[in-house]
């Protein structure tokens, strides 16, 4: 959630009470009012009044949002973080659902254990143009866990970016593998390439998967857009289709999972 601050003035450890503003759509259905400070380099706000208008698809709760800055010198701007959220939907009892803040990701990463030469090879890549590619630590230790548990021997990527592998277009080489007989004989497979392709990837890794295989999906939230209606260009719709299709495919199992930037994990009946 975007917000922006009103010509505020504000030195360390002053606390003022200011009036903020939501940016970009929510401003049409939200109001937002709170008291602000700063330590540490730090905004820190505290909400005094929420209201909504009843548009919303879910709601975001929290008994103090912040607002954390970075940098040599303060800025008027923003972003809010919730401690949970609950579901629009009444259906799922309210159910109360952690909110990934900066600090909590942080404590997740310090949990991963991680091998340090896959370590080295994750901080070097971290300085490469389009290093943001790259999965996370956390899914790649799930990723992991995943193929060892399945016991997966013969496993296909679609996508790769530091490694130099050259096989040509990926639907070529995935119908070359078909046709040369290679029709379930894979255990598992991870899709992370170009997303408006996601849908053709998918069903010819099906026929090379074994029944009991695993299909692992990544992007399929892509930062948040494919909630978001005013979001329409054609990765977003691409990916918001394949993942309505998937929900009604009856071929396999799923569990989507909002690790990463979504992971939908596909077992094949």
């Amino acid at each position: 959630m975007s917000l922006m601050l009103h010509h505020v003035s504000m030195l360390p450890h002053e606390a003022v009470s200011c009036k903020l503003r939501l940016a970009g759509a929510l401003a049409r259905s939200h109001s937002f009012s709170a008291s602000c400070s700063v330590t540490n380099r730090a905004i820190h706000c505290t909400p005094k009044r929420w209201s909504c208008s009843g548009s919303c698809i879910g709601v975001s709760i929290s008994s103090s949002s912040r607002c954390n800055y970075q940098g040599k010198r303060l800025v008027r701007s923003c972003s809010t973080t919730s401690d949970f959220v609950i579901a629009g939907d009444g259906s799922y009892g309210n159910k109360q659902v952690v909110s990934l803040t900066p600090r909590l990701y942080d404590y997740v990463l310090k949990n991963v254990r991680e091998p340090e030469i896959l370590r080295q090879l994750r901080e070097e890549t971290a300085s490469m143009r389009g290093s943001q590619m790259q999965v996370s630590p956390d899914q790649a230790q799930l990723l992991a866990m995943l193929v060892q548990t399945l016991g997966a021997e013969r496993c296909i990527e679609v996508g790769v970016y530091t490694v130099d592998v050259r096989l040509g277009l990926a639907v070529d080489s995935l119908e070359s593998l078909i046709l040369n007989g290679e029709s379930g004989s894979y255990d598992f497979a991870f899709i992370d390439a170009e997303k408006r392709m996601t849908e053709k990837y998918f069903e010819l890794l099906l026929q090379l998967v074994r029944v009991g295989g695993l299909i692992v999906i990544d992007n399929v939230l892509w930062h948040g857009k494919v909630a978001d209606p005013l979001v329409n260009d054609p990765k977003t719709i691409s990916i918001r289709n394949f993942n309505r299709k998937l929900m009604e495919d009856k071929r396999v199992s799923i569990s989507m999972v909002s690790i990463g930037d979504g992971m939908t994990i596909c077992r094949k009946r």
